[in-house]
């Protein structure tokens, strides 16, 4: 769990603009989340394999494209872990006004 513990001398809505600005954040990363998910998928239709069987088992060489290709689905995944990564602690976030 994550505490944010906010100090202000103004009172009135810290709390709430804080918040706001994360929810934003978190909707931001939602859509990048959908969008990778879509060329992730786009990617495991086109070989008809899971992104999991493309990481143990492909390398450039087996791609249509080779290497472009190879490091773009490979970079997806890597944004994917990434993004999942901050929405989870983004989420977890308690927050605690002084």
């Amino acid at each position: 769990m994550i505490k944010l513990q906010i100090q202000s001398d103004i009172k009135d809505g810290v709390i709430d603009i804080v918040r706001a600005a994360i929810s934003s954040e978190i909707k931001r990363l939602e859509i990048g989340l959908y969008k990778t998910n879509k060329q992730i998928e786009k990617y495991e239709t086109e070989y008809n394999v899971t992104s999991e069987v493309f990481q143990k088992e492909f390398s450039a060489e087996d791609m249509r494209k080779g290497d472009q290709e190879y490091i773009e689905w490979a970079g997806e995944l890597k944004i994917r872990e990434k993004i999942m990564a901050d929405l989870k602690k983004l989420k977890e976030i308690e927050y605690v006004a002084c």
